[in-house]
C-alpha cells in the first residue's frame, strides 16, 4: 500500500508527465523489484533548482561576419540550448561537424559557460540572446541572427525552450501581457518562426521542429488521464487579447496552462504544414522525446520531488529518457532522412498510450515512450488535430504577436 500511495502522490503532483497504473499484485511485485534495482543502479541526476528571473529584454550588441565561421556547414538555431533537451540536442549537432549551431538563450553568459563545460567543439557555435517572454527580444534576435549569418539562409529551426509553472497560484505575465507559459512556450516561438520563414525558404529541404508533449495529446495516459486536461475551449482568452490568464478564458491553472501551450505548439506544426509546406518545401514536424525527468523544466518543483521523480519515471512508468538520449533523438529529427516528412509527430519506444511493462530479461520497464526503441510516426489526438480550432488559434496568434493573419510570411 505504501508503493500505491507513492504512485498516486507522484501522479497528482507531477501534473505534466504523470501516469496512472492499476496497482495489482503483479504490478506491485514489478514496482518493488524495480525500486530495489534503483537502490543499486547508477544514481540518476536531480533536476536542477534554477532561478526564474523576471523577463529581461535588454538588447545584445549584434555579432557580424558569421558567414566565415559557418563555412559550408548547415546553420541550425536551437532555443533553450543551455539545459536539458536543447543543450544535449545542440551538442549532438555541433559534434557532428555538419552543423554550425546558434544557441538561442536568455542568459548569454550562462550559456557560454555551459557550452565550454560540455565540450562544444571550437568554432561550432555562437550564443545569441533570445528572451521569448518579450516580442521585442524575439525581433532583436532575428535582427542579430541576420546580421551574423548575412544573406545565407537558415537550414534548421528548433523551437524547444519552455517554462512550466505548476505551483504558481496566480499567473506571471510576459513583457507583452501574456500568461508566461503561453507567452514563452507558444507565442514567442510562433513569432520567431514567422519571422524566419523567409530565411528557411532560401534553403532546400530546411526544417522547423517544434517540441511537443504527450501532455497535450489526450490519446495518451499523461494527457488523457492525468488531471487537468488540455482544453483550448473556444479560445476566448486569445480573443480577449493581452491580459488573459488561460486560452479558454478561464482562471489561471498552472499545470493546464503548460498543457494548453503544448497543444498550441502541435497545432502550429500542423497549420504551418498545411499553409507552407507545398509552396516552400520546408518540413514542419514535432516530437516527444520521452520524459526527461532531470531537466530544468521541473525547476519549480519541491526538492524531494526533483530527487524522486527520475527514479519514478525510469523504474515505475517506463517513460524516462536521459538528457543525452533525448539529445540524440532531437538530432535524429533534425538530421535523419527518415524525418524529412512534413506534418509528423515523432516518438520512440511506444506511444505512451499505456504504462510501460516490466521486462524481466532486460530488467527495466519498456514501451511508454522512454529509453530505447525505434522512431515512428505517432498520432495526434483528435483534439490536437482539430483543424477548425487550429486555424482559429493560428490566426488569433498572428494578431497577438502583431502580424496580419491575412498576409503570408513567404
Amino acid at each position: 500500500m505504501i508503493v500505491g500511495a507513492l504512485f498516486v502522490s507522484l501522479v497528482s503532483l507531477s501534473g505534466i508527465h504523470g501516469f496512472v497504473l492499476p496497482i495489482s499484485s503483479g504490478n506491485l511485485r514489478a514496482v518493488k523489484t524495480t525500486l530495489k534495482m534503483s537502490a543499486t543502479a547508477e544514481p540518476l541526476k536531480v533536476a536542477p533548482k534554477l532561478e526564474s528571473p523576471p523577463v529581461d529584454s535588454s538588447p545584445q550588441f549584434p555579432k557580424v561576419n558569421g558567414g566565415i565561421l559557418i563555412g559550408t556547414r548547415k546553420l541550425a538555431v536551437v532555443t533553450g540550448a543551455s539545459s536539458g533537451l536543447g543543450l544535449y540536442g545542440a551538442l549532438e549537432l555541433a559534434k557532428s561537424g555538419d552543423y554550425y549551431v546558434i544557441l538561442a538563450c536568455r542568459n548569454v553568459e550562462r550559456a557560454e559557460s555551459i557550452a565550454q563545460e560540455m565540450g562544444f567543439p571550437k568554432n561550432s557555435y555562437t550564443v545569441l540572446k533570445l528572451e521569448l517572454g518579450s516580442l521585442e527580444s524575439v525581433r532583436n534576435f532575428v535582427f542579430n541572427l541576420k546580421a551574423f549569418k548575412g544573406p545565407r539562409g537558415l537550414d534548421r529551426l528548433v523551437c524547444n525552450a519552455a517554462v512550466y509553472l505548476p505551483k504558481d497560484p496566480n499567473p506571471r505575465f510576459t513583457e507583452d501581457g501574456f500568461e508566461m507559459s503561453m507567452g514563452v512556450n507558444h507565442l514567442g516561438h510562433f513569432l520567431l518562426t514567422q519571422l524566419l520563414l523567409p530565411d528557411l525558404k532560401k534553403v532546400k529541404n530546411s526544417r522547423v521542429i517544434i517540441v511537443g508533449s504527450i501532455t497535450g495529446n489526450q490519446n495518451t495516459v499523461g494527457g488523457g488521464l492525468v488531471y487537468p486536461r488540455a482544453d483550448l475551449g473556444n479560445l476566448k482568452g486569445f480573443e480577449n487579447g493581452p491580459g488573459f490568464e488561460m486560452a479558454d478564458g478561464g482562471k489561471f491553472f498552472g499545470a493546464k496552462a503548460y498543457k494548453d501551450s503544448k497543444v498550441c505548439n502541435m497545432m502550429t506544426v500542423q497549420e504551418l504544414h498545411r499553409r507552407y509546406h507545398d509552396s516552400t518545401g520546408i518540413t514542419f514536424s514535432s516530437l516527444y522525446p520521452g520524459c526527461i525527468a532531470e531537466t530544468g523544466l521541473f525547476r519549480e518543483k519541491r526538492g524531494w520531488f526533483r530527487k524522486i521523480f527520475p527514479y519514478f519515471m525510469r523504474y515505475v512508468t517506463g517513460g524516462y529518457v536521459s538528457e543525452a538520449e533525448s539529445g540524440q533523438r532531437l538530432f535524429q529529427v533534425v538530421d535523419d532522412d527518415i524525418c524529412a516528412k512534413s506534418g509528423v509527430y515523432w516518438s520512440w519506444n511506444g506511444n505512451a498510450q499505456q504504462v510501460g511493462l516490466y521486462d524481466p530479461f532486460a530488467k527495466e520497464v519498456r514501451g511508454a515512450g522512454g529509453a530505447g526503441g525505434e522512431i515512428f510516426e505517432n498520432q495526434y489526438s483528435s483534439s490536437t488535430a482539430d483543424q477548425k480550432t487550429a486555424q482559429k488559434m493560428y490566426d488569433l496568434s498572428m494578431k497577438l504577436v502583431g502580424l496580419d493573419p491575412n498576409k503570408k510570411a513567404v
